[in-house]
This record gives C-alpha cells, sequence and structure tokens, in this order.
C-alpha cells in the first residue's frame, strides 16, 4: 500500500529502540544498567499525583477547551512569571500532550519545500526528522565541544539565508548539557533584527535544571522577537511526568488561532484530570523538584569525574539537563558501534551520538537519570570493556 513521500523521510528517535533492546535483554535475564534513555528516575511528586486523583474522583472526565483549562493556563503563565520574571497572558499558552507536539506543529507550520529550517547539531533528533517530513531543508547549526557545547550567535547567524523560515534553539540542551550564555543569546537576538521574516522556536524543557551557577536564559526576556517566538515547555523533565504527557506553548498572538486550529483537528485537548495535575505541579510545593536536581548533581560529578578516568574518554562537564556527552574519539571506536557492543557485550545502554546528528561523531551520550549505584556499576563495566579493547 502505497503512502505519501513524506511518510519514506521521516525518521525516529533511536533512544527508544536502545530502549526496547534494553528491555528485551533485560527481559531473556540479562543485568542491564539503562543510561540511554531521558527520563527521571525519579516518581511524580505525591501532591501532583493526588490532585489527578481527586479530579478523577470529583468528575473531571469530559472534554476541555483545546488550548487548555484557563486553570492550567493560568497557573503556567504564573510560573513563567516567577521563574523568568516575564508576564505571558494565558491566551498565548496551549497546552499539549507532550513537548514534541509543539516541535512538531512549529515545524509543520513554516516547513514546506523549498524551506530552510535551521536546528542544532548534535541536538534532539525529532528536529531533523520533522523538517524532512515536511519537505523542508535542514540546516544544522554546529554545536561544539570548544565553545562548551552552546550555540555561536555569529555561526547560527551566518547560516541564515532569504529561504530559512525557522530556526530552532535548544538551551540547556540535549544531548550535550551544554546551557548558552546569556550574552550569547543577546548577540543572536540582536543579529535577527535583519532577519524579520525568521520565526524561532525556543526548546526550553530543561530551564529548571542547571548547575555550577549557570544560568537559563528565556528568549521570552527579548521583547523585540516576542512576535515571532514560540517557546517550548513542559511537565516532562522538571517534575518527573513524562509519562503523564503535559507539555505547553508559548505562541506570538499571530500564530495561537492557528494552533488552535491544528488541536481541534488533531489531538482536541489534553486529558482533564491531568491538566488539574498541572497546575499543582507549578504552584508547588517545588520541595521534590530540588531534592531531584540535587541528586543529578551529585550524579553528575560522579559522571563527569568517572568518565574522565577511562582510557581514550574525556568529558567536559555538563551544565544542564541531566545528560553527558563524552567524546570518544581517543577510543578507536566509532560511536555508534561503541554503544552497541556495550549494550550486547557489557549490558550498559547508551547511545550514539551520531543519532543526535553528523557532529555527534566520536560521542556518546549517557544519561544520569539512574542511581549513583547503577552508574558506578555501568562505569565499572565501560572501562573493562574498553580495558580489554586496548
Amino acid at each position: 500500500m502505497k503512502t505519501i513521500a513524506a511518510f519514506d523521510r521521516i525518521g525516529e528517535e533511536n533512544a527508544f529502540a536502545v530502549l526496547a533492546r534494553a528491555t528485551a535483554l533485560a527481559a531473556s535475564g540479562r543485568d542491564i544498567i539503562n543510561l540511554g534513555i531521558g527520563q527521571p528516575d525519579f516518581p511524580t511528586p505525591p501532591h501532583i499525583v493526588e490532585a489527578a486523583v481527586k479530579a478523577l474522583r470529583d468528575g473531571a472526565h469530559g472534554y476541555t477547551p483545546a488550548t487548555g483549562t484557563l486553570a492550567c493556563r493560568e497557573a503556567v503563565a504564573r510560573h513563567t512569571l516567577k521563574t523568568t520574571g516575564i508576564e505571558v497572558s494565558p491566551e498565548s499558552v496551549i497546552v499539549v500532550p507532550g513537548g514534541k507536539v509543539t516541535m512538531f506543529s512549529a515545524i509543520l507550520m513554516f516547513g514546506e519545500p523549498g524551506a530552510e529550517i535551521l536546528y542544532p547539531d548534535p541536538g534532539f533528533p525529532i528536529y531533523r526528522s520533522m523538517i524532512e517530513f515536511t519537505g523542508a531543508t535542514p540546516v544544522p547549526v554546529p554545536i561544539r565541544e570548544d565553545k562548551g557545547f552552546a550555540f555561536s550567535a555569529e555561526e547560527t547567524l551566518s547560516l541564515i539565508t532569504p529561504r530559512t523560515r525557522l530556526l530552532i534553539l535548544n538551551s540547556p540542551a540535549n544531548p550535550t548539557g551544554g546551557v548558552t550564555p546569556a550574552d550569547e543569546i543577546a548577540a543572536l537576538v540582536k543579529g535577527l533584527d535583519r532577519h524579520p521574516d525568521v520565526a524561532v522556536l525556543s526548546d526550553e524543557i530543561y530551564d529548571h535544571m542547571t548547575y555550577d551557577g549557570a544560568r537559563h536564559q528565556s528568549l521570552l526576556a527579548f521583547e523585540a522577537i516576542r512576535d515571532r517566538l514560540i517557546v517550548l515547555n513542559g511537565w516532562s523533565k522538571t517534575f518527573a511526568m513524562t509519562g503523564w504527557r503535559m507539555g505547553w506553548g508559548i505562541w506570538p498572538e499571530g500564530l495561537a488561532d492557528r494552533m488552535r486550529k491544528l488541536a481541534v483537528n488533531c489531538w482536541s485537548c489534553v486529558n482533564a484530570p491531568a491538566q488539574v495535575a498541572g497546575a499543582a505541579a507549578l504552584d508547588g510545593p517545588f520541595d521534590a523538584v530540588d531534592a531531584m536536581m540535587a541528586a543529578f548533581d551529585r550524579r553528575r560529578r560522579l559522571v563527569v569525574d568517572g568518565l574522565n578516568a577511562l582510557p581514550g574518554v574525556s568529558c567536559a562537564t555538563p551544565k544542564g539537563a541531566f545528560y553527558a556527552f563524552p567524546n570518544i574519539a581517543g577510543t578507536g571506536f566509532k560511536a555508534k558501534p561503541l554503544a552497541g557492543a556495550l549494550l550486547e557485550e557489557a549490558g550498559v545502554a547508551l547511545i550514539g551520538g551520531p543519532d543526535f546528528g553528523t557532529l555527534g561523531e566520536g560521542y556518546i551520550r549517557l544519561s544520569y537519570a539512574n542511581s549513583e549505584e547503577n552508574i558506578e556499576r555501568a562505569l565499572e563495566r565501560i572501562g573493562t570493556f574498553l580495558g580489554k579493547s586496548a
């Protein structure tokens, strides 16, 4: 049965393929340590769960507005003001079933044959997959280790052409853990004055996850681009709510109604009790989030020290998210064969850097969303494998 050509171009997120293989190996009796999948290993905080349970018991069983309940959108607006100092209208907020939906929709709005869309490389693989699906030309923005895995404003601006329709940014970043400094972001925004027709999608899903004094700089702070800025955020990472499928976008006035219509045509609305839980999460308390971040910080230091002690491996210290992106060029392995061998032979699930873009070669992604004990065991296994291979 023949489908449209776009489905021949669509890619996937290989972390889920690695998860499936790791799960199958574990089911066969193998001891597998999964450092591949990007989700917190903590439970959703109890007060959030209880809010959803109460909502179900109270009868929150029906449709909601396509853009989300007013209570949930108001909670997003309050949270945004509290965390960024920027006031946004609840009317600009659209609640969606997971963070990917905002990027999917934004790319769908601007991608078509003849258009160009800029995206980070290495970066979240769905960016490129969706760009190719629309028929637009993907233009990688290099994310380099020698720049602290931050994007360069000058290099990014140099890639814009008259065909550029959308620029995708991500800080703190997946897969590198890089955080772009505020002055670099300000320089980029200033340069965008020369390109008034280029829309911006800022993926800020890891905004609460920074370390060592690094600070997340929201693009919302720049009034000059607010009329063409789409901000992607959500509950999955900060509140350990990946399986709840809850995200939000902040949309400019000229695009919000188009996004609403897309919601009506596609997913109708996000389930009602999850939105009650989402509002409860954003209104606090944040004790569980703070405890989770303290644990991630301890694990981050353990991972970086352990990786830098391995033969042929060097690892820059990530400033955000919960990923390390070690350089494995000195091991003599290509990235994906190394990741595959570590899973099959050493029982450690990781993701090869090329799954995040061509500039990911020479790197692997390691998620430290696992216990310190398992991280130590994984590092020992990796060291043993590399020692034998040498």
